[in-house]
């Protein structure tokens, strides 16, 4: 079932409210791909981008097919899915390294590189090319970004976001932490959108498949 159709109650679990929306993805997730080419041009304010491991929340595995994903990325006008290989693809290193990059105050733009070069270009995340070619477009260099993927604080630091993100009520990714709720899912960033704008007393956001 594709997630932007599926009843509000599963989109959204009650948390406490915070100043600023939170984004949370897997590189590996096809779905949070989708979200992260439009979370930020329909929240009404910019999301702070927080990388976890889907494997360690309650439901890792995504809700959407590969046909479904597929069909919304060409409703979408982006370009076709080539999909990683191999697939599932392997994200805990490359994940480690959007977790440097948030370090860096780079999330968005290494996460949008690497989700680009996974379902854009084909290629596999757990290879350090894919890393190196998704860090140049934020201006990281390799000779920092490599060694920083065998520290074991950088392990310990994308642990503690991901149990953060559990213990706040994300059960899987994507998902958008905002105005004082959980929203999953692809369709959520709309519901989050609009959840801000009530709050703000402004307009709902977009369409869901927009």
């Amino acid at each position: 079932m594709n997630a932007s159709r599926l009843p509000l109650s599963k989109h959204h679990a009650a948390v406490p409210e915070g100043a600023r929306p939170l984004f949370f993805y897997d590189l590996g997730d096809p779905e949070s791909y989708l979200a992260a080419e439009r979370v930020d041009r329909l929240l009404p304010e910019p999301a702070e981008w927080v990388p976890v491991d889907a494997v360690g929340l309650a439901e890792p595995a995504a809700l959407l097919d590969r046909e479904e994903i597929e069909a919304i990325a060409a409703e979408r006008g982006m370009q076709p899915l080539r999909w990683p290989t191999p697939w599932p693809a392997q994200s805990r290193r490359a994940l480690l390294a959007a977790t440097y990059a948030k370090g860096a105050g780079r999330a968005t733009a290494f996460s949008l590189a690497a989700f680009r070069q996974a379902f854009a270009g084909g290629r596999d995340l757990a290879d350090d090319d894919t890393l190196v070619l998704a860090g140049a477009a934020c201006e990281l260099h390799p000779r920092a970004l490599l060694p920083a993927l065998e520290r074991q604080s950088l392990a310990a630091a994308l642990d503690r976001a991901t149990a953060r993100a559990a213990a706040g009520g994300v059960r899987r990714v994507p998902a958008v932490q905002a105005a004082g709720t959980v929203f999953h899912g692809d369709g959520g960033i709309d519901a989050a959108a609009a959840a801000i704008g009530a709050d703000a007393g402004g307009k709902p956001g977009g369409s869901a498949r927009a």
